[in-house]
């Protein structure tokens, strides 16, 4: 059951409208430390930071901002040449991030890091740096960081005037995030037991992220794809009980699709908002929508009996012994 006291994960999720307006605000004081129009960049992280980088790589490239690739920073591949490296670390402490920071410092390649904490080892490693120290969270899972890390790469695009067509701004984003912390869950979704996340374009990095949120906070069985590629066999896992949860515009026939094979869909975009065998949901942008997914990650863990604020076999940071940038 639930606790009577807020586990600190809900309460930190449940601050980040406040913070995705108060990184909007901050741009001009990190603006400069961004990637420029033009330049070709590398977005790394792990784990959450990837999935994020892979969201905003989508954007800025499809923005027409410039070329833009994401990996997870141990998967950076050697040899290849970037304007601009812009790493992506809460805890600034994560050993493959300071691994490839001090292997692009040797070969002269600019680097920016983004991190919540100003006294970690990120600070001397990046070239530049954005400290978003009032996203910061005490939870080992990201959530609140890694949202207001997005928000304010997608403030800097709407800024140049390069967010793609029907991406929407930071303030219409907020505000539904706001509905995202409050709305009731659906029980058909709180109660299934498997979950298919699905993206396209820069939303696949929120399906991918949801996904991680709810095997690391609760230890659900999920999975995640592009949109299209959800019925080239991962519809075979969907059926009664089981939920596909679909972040942005819902390709034509895919509700009738998890229809046919008697899954819960879920779908929230700014064209299509409705479930299957539920209730119907408003209009919310794809970040927002992410809340949702980490509300849902905490009911099911606490109805579970897990804590939330503990999850089972993770730390804040992955620091590996022996090794230093």
């Amino acid at each position: 059951m639930p606790s009577a006291t807020p586990s600190r994960t809900s309460v930190e999720i449940a601050t980040q409208p406040a913070c995705w307006r108060q990184a909007a605000r901050s741009l001009p004081a990190h603006a400069a430390a961004l990637p420029r129009r033009g330049e070709r960049v590398a977005v790394v992280g792990c784990g959450t930071s990837w999935f994020m980088a892979q969201s905003y790589a989508e954007l800025r490239e499809s923005g027409g901002h410039g070329e833009t690739d994401a990996f997870a920073a141990s998967e950076f591949p050697a040899g290849r040449r970037y304007d601009r490296i812009l790493a992506i670390t809460r805890s600034g402490t994560t050993t493959e991030v300071l691994d490839l920071l001090g292997r692009a410092r040797a070969a002269g390649v600019p680097t920016t890091a983004i991190t919540a904490d100003p006294a970690t080892p990120v600070m001397t490693a990046a070239d530049a740096l954005v400290v978003l120290d009032f996203a910061d969270e005490e939870s080992v899972v990201q959530t609140r960081f890694a949202t207001t890390v997005l928000a304010l790469l997608r403030a800097h695009l709407e800024a140049e005037g390069a967010l793609p067509p029907g991406v929407r701004s930071v303030a219409e984003a907020a505000q539904d995030a706001e509905r995202a912390v409050s709305e009731e869950l659906a029980a058909e979704v709180c109660g299934a037991e498997q979950f298919t996340f699905l993206g396209s374009g820069w939303t696949y990095g929120l399906a991918l992220e949801a996904g991680l949120k709810m095997r690391e906070a609760a230890g659900a069985w999920t999975e995640a794809y592009p949109a299209m590629e959800y019925r080239h066999g991962p519809i075979s896992i969907t059926g009664p009980g089981r939920v596909t949860w679909m972040f942005g515009s819902l390709p034509q026939g895919l509700e009738d699709d998890v229809a046919r094979v008697g899954g819960t869909l879920v779908a929230h975009s700014q064209t299509q908002t409705q479930t299957q065998h539920g209730a119907r949901a408003g209009d919310l942008d794809p970040l927002a929508d992410l809340v949702r997914a980490q509300r849902l990650a905490v009911t099911i863990a606490e109805a579970r009996g897990y804590d939330p604020d503990r999850p089972r076999n993770l730390t804040r940071s992955v620091v590996l012994e022996g090794r230093h940038a």
